[in-house]
């Protein structure tokens, strides 16, 4: 662990945005049962049932310290306004639209929140300082990468989606504005989340709805694909540790660093099917398709780093993550 550790202050005011999404909303109950101020930002838009975002948005709003701002990321005005009003000391940016597939047919709304929004957090974090600046970024910018597993160190020059190539020009976006403006940046490359609450159009959670309904599922590549699985609340705890500990000035003097966030061990999707086949206690119908454009064969999370630095790597077994989504979504969902 890092000499210069501390635990998170929870005096100093948190805007989350994307608080209403499924990382957002886990990460900013966390911080607030630990007695933090956290100010959710989500514009609540349709991409999926907006009902599971104000379910999410309902918990949230019975902790005294939450304060929910319904804005844009691309609407540059609104933010500044928002900068100007709360003055956070410490920025998540979960905010982005999400989704491989859907960025193939519906390119523009990635541009519109991953990019734009992105360079609007960034300069709203100019002109209204901040002590750290946190941001999703996620596994999919490896691409086409044989090597694993992946490495913060390996070239990411080969995107497959254009979500992922948003994903990665927010990592350069980033390192410029850390290096002109000293703005403490760590950008975080999120692997596979799940777990209760979860988003919808995710493979586990259709796989999960289609078994129960005895719908037949769609496993793509034939079944012949690996997924570095990692739980919601393993992510949760890993942002934690981060939030009070910016980067370190690095050999050029700039303060900025991205991690992976993954379970550093990735199953076969026939396995995690079978055990949320278990779980569910019904077997699904399969019907096996070819390799969807934008899909890679695998996913693996090098956690070196996070390890070096934080003393913390995601552990949760499928087993157990996939039986806590399924104690809700049967609940929830059924």
């Amino acid at each position: 662990m890092r000499a210069d550790y501390r635990e998170l202050d929870c005096s100093k005011k948190i805007l989350v945005t994307g608080g209403a999404g499924f990382i957002g909303y886990h990460l900013s109950r966390r911080l607030l049962e630990c007695g933090c101020a956290v100010m959710g930002l989500d514009n609540m838009n349709d991409y999926y049932d907006v009902r599971l975002k104000e379910d999410r948005l309902s918990k949230l709003q019975d902790f005294e310290r939450y304060k929910f701002i319904k804005a844009d990321l691309a609407d540059k005005k609104k933010m500044e306004e928002v900068f100007e009003q709360y003055r956070p000391s410490i920025v998540v940016n979960l905010g982005a639209q999400a989704g491989v597939r859907y960025s193939i047919d519906n390119p523009e709304a990635y541009i519109q929140s991953n990019i734009m929004g992105f360079f609007h957090v960034l300069e709203c974090c100019r002109h209204y300082p901040v002590e750290h600046l946190v941001f999703a970024s996620s596994s999919s910018v490896y691409g086409m990468n044989k090597k694993v597993p992946y490495s913060v160190e390996d070239k990411v020059d080969n995107p497959v989606s254009l979500y992922a190539a948003t994903k990665k020009s927010n990592e350069l976006m980033a390192h410029c504005y850390s290096k002109l403006y000293g703005i403490p940046c760590t950008g975080l490359r999120f692997f596979t989340v799940y777990g209760p609450m979860g988003r919808p159009d995710m493979a586990y959670f259709k796989f999960a709805k289609k078994i129960m309904n005895d719908e037949p599922i769609q496993i793509y590549n034939n079944g012949d694909m690996k997924r570095d699985f990692t739980y919601i609340d393993d992510i949760v705890a890993g942002v934690v540790r981060m939030l009070d500990n910016p980067p370190l000035e690095n050999e050029d003097g700039v303060r900025y660093k991205v991690y992976n966030i993954g379970n550093n061990q990735p199953e076969q999707l026939m396995d995690f099917i079978g055990t949320l086949e278990k779980c569910l206690g019904k077997e699904a119908r399969k019907e096996y398709l070819p390799m969807q454009p934008g899909d890679v064969y695998q996913t693996y999370a090098d956690v070196d780093e996070l390890v070096k630095d934080f003393d913390f790597k995601p552990a949760t077994s499928i087993e157990d993550g996939l039986g806590a989504f399924t104690e809700w979504f049967e609940e929830y969902c059924l």
